[in-house]
Formats: C-alpha cells, sequence, structure tokens
C-alpha cells in the first residue's frame, strides 16, 4: 500500500551521510536537511533534530538553527540516538580538597565549547557538559557518604563542595578518567604538568586492520586543507607522539591497542591511528586516510577508545598519583564479539 506522506514527509530508513558543500556553509540544519535526499517539509526537518537524529562530526544536534560550516559531516541516523549520559552515570574514584578524578561515560562532554558558552540555561540543560555536572555528583557522593563539606580531606574528613576547573578534555565519545582541579592554584600546577607532557596517559582502542607495534610522529594542524584537523609537513603545527602497542589481533581485521601520550593534541590518537591506515572502530570524522575510505565493519556504536591511566603529581601534596580505569561493557561486547568471529572464521 502507498505511503500516504508527502514526499517532502518522507523519513530515512536507514543512516545517510551528507558532507556540507562549501556553497551550503552558513545553512541552518534544518534548511540543510530540507535539501537533502528525499526532502523534507520544515516540520519534517524540525522533528528529526529533535528526536535526536542528526549527527554532525559526530555529535549529536539539537538545535535545528545551528549554522553549518563547509566540510562538516552531517549524519541522519535511522533510529534516535541514545539519550545523553546523567549525573548518575559520572563515577567519582578520588576527592580532596585539591582533585576530583572522575571516570566519564561515553557520550559526555567534557566542557562547553567556546560557540555554546552563550547558550540560555534551557538549551544547556538538553545537553549539560561534565563539568556543570560535577559539582552537584560531588555533593550527593558527600551525602551518600555521610559527610560534611567544607573541611579538608587529607586528614580523613571531607572535602568542600565548590566549582570545579577541567584541566584537560576527552572528546566527547571517549570514556575514561579525567582529573578536576578544585582550586586555583590546584589549576595552574595540574595545567603546567599538562603541558610540559609529565603526565602519564594510557588509552585503550580498537581499531580497523593489523596494527603493529610503532611510535607515530608528526605535526598537527587545525586544517589539513579539507577543515579536518590533520599532520602536515615541516615544521607547521604542534609536535604529537603517539606509542602504539597491539594488545590482541583478530585476524587481520581489528586490534586491540593500547596508546601511551607522549603528547596530548586534540584527537591526537584518532587522527594518528586513522592516517597509519586504522581507523578506531566507530569514528566517523577521521575514516579517509590519505583519501582511501576504510569501511568498518565493527558495528561499534561509538568511537572506541577508553582512557585507561592517567597520573601525575599531586599539586599540594607532591605525591605521585596513578589512576586506572576497567574496561566498560561495550568494549567487551564488542570484543567478545569480535572473539567469536575470529574463532568461527579459524
Amino acid at each position: 500500500m502507498p505511503s500516504s506522506k508527502s514526499p517532502r514527509d518522507q523519513r530515512p530508513d536507514s543512516s545517510k551521510v551528507h558532507r556540507v558543500p562549501a556553497t551550503d556553509a552558513g545553512s541552518t540544519v534544518a534548511a540543510f536537511l530540507r535539501r537533502s535526499e528525499p526532502p523534507l517539509s520544515w516540520a519534517a526537518a524540525g522533528k528529526l533534530v529533535r528526536g535526536r537524529r542528526v549527527m554532525i562530526d559526530g555529535n549529536i544536534c539539537n538545535d535545528e538553527a545551528r549554522r553549518l560550516k563547509g566540510g562538516e559531516v552531517v549524519k541522519v541516523l535511522a533510529s534516535a540516538a541514545p539519550a545523553p549520559p546523567k549525573a548518575e552515570d559520572v563515577d567519582i574514584i578520588y576527592l580532596d580538597d585539591a582533585v576530583a578524578i572522575v571516570e566519564k561515560p561515553s557520550g559526555l562532554t567534557t566542557t562547553r565549547h567556546h560557540e555554546e558558552l552563550s547558550w540560555p540555561a534551557r538549551r544547556r540543560q538538553l545537553q549539560p557538559t561534565l563539568d556543570e555536572m560535577l559539582p552537584g555528583v560531588i555533593a550527593r557522593t558527600l551525602a551518600r557518604s555521610g559527610r560534611q563539606s567544607g573541611q579538608g580531606s587529607r586528614k580523613g574528613k571531607s572535602p568542600r563542595v565548590g566549582p570545579v576547573r577541567p584541566v584537560h578534555r576527552i572528546d566527547r565519545e571517549t570514556s575514561g578518567l579525567l582529573v578536576f582541579a578544585r582550586s586555583i592554584p590546584a589549576g595552574r600546577i595540574l595545567a603546567e604538568q599538562f603541558r610540559l607532557h609529565s603526565t602519564h596517559r594510557r588509552y585503550i582502542a580498537i581499531c580497523i586492520g593489523r596494527i603493529t607495534a610503532r611510535t607515530i610522529r608528526s605535526q598537527l594542524v587545525r586544517d589539513r586543507g579539507d577543515g579536518r584537523r590533520g599532520s602536515t609537513e615541516g615544521d607547521h603545527g604542534k609536535e604529537a607522539v603517539t606509542h602504539v602497542q597491539p594488545l590482541e589481533h583478530f585476524g587481520n581485521d581489528f586490534t586491540l591497542v593500547e596508546c601511551r601520550l607522549e603528547t596530548g593534541r586534540t584527537h591526537q590518537i584518532r587522527i594518528h591511528l586513522s592516517e597509519e591506515g586504522h581507523p578506531v572502530c566507530g569514528e566517523r570524522v577521521y575514516t579517509s586516510p590519505r583519501g582511501r575510505r576504510i569501511k568498518d565493519n565493527s558495528g561499534a556504536r561509538r568511537v572506541m577508545l577508553h582512557a585507561a591511566e592517567l597520573g601525575f603529581v599531586h599539586p599540594v601534596s607532591g605525591e605521585e598519583m596513578r589512576f586506572s580505569s576497567p574496561m566498560p561493557d561495550d568494549f567487551k561486547r564488542l570484543l567478545a564479539r569480535l572473539r567469536a568471529q575470529t574463532t568461527g572464521n579459524a
């Protein structure tokens, strides 16, 4: 029986990916979707956005009036993306008056991007960030433990509740460990450690193909020529160094790797692995190294990257601190499936 809907109200029944041409730069998301295939009405385009079915460069878009940039990737999902994590999904694994060590779930942005700082409160509530949630999480953590705030914790008493300051970030889809400063002096000391690359950071990732141990060095720039971050020739950009070690191979199709950061540039691991021809499973931005698009048959629902270890010198005591985060459940499920497939194909 033919559909009763107007052609401009048809919804895509499978995921569609569109790269924004330069001629559409400045268009709103809704206007761009109206011109997509099949074309949509204003109402249908708005419903897609509000229904969490539109992603831009791998991030869910909740604003149909958001202006697009040339080269951005707009993906229209066949079904609604999961709701963002809530405060109860955030775990604090260490807390004192100077620092908070947090396990960030995938799907949660560390802190606001510059262009989001002017958003009204109502709009922010639709997609909260970790640093906005954290004071409330700390307060609830203290309440559950029966402790009172306002006392120093390093003598066995509880830390105060107050503002937190992000010292570094991990991507929205990346899960794992982050340190937040709980005072201005602590923030300055920790920021200096990250600037000097004296911190310890170990990630695990599941990537496409069979990768061997290597150290990847390059100069990263914000725009490699196609609107994406990437490596460049010569002395331009910032030095980026990633040490890669395979942990488990799944035939020639996939590899579980550990990545130790010597530097910590934006998207460094994702860019380096992609440029080596081994994009992280679930990657939607850095998928075409050297112009060759690499197919991802993993079925990963997000970028499979996890911040597994974090180490630094405590900004007050001078003590060497080291924390670890177990492999998240979605990692375990994907690895179990890849192991089963590898065994079945043997």
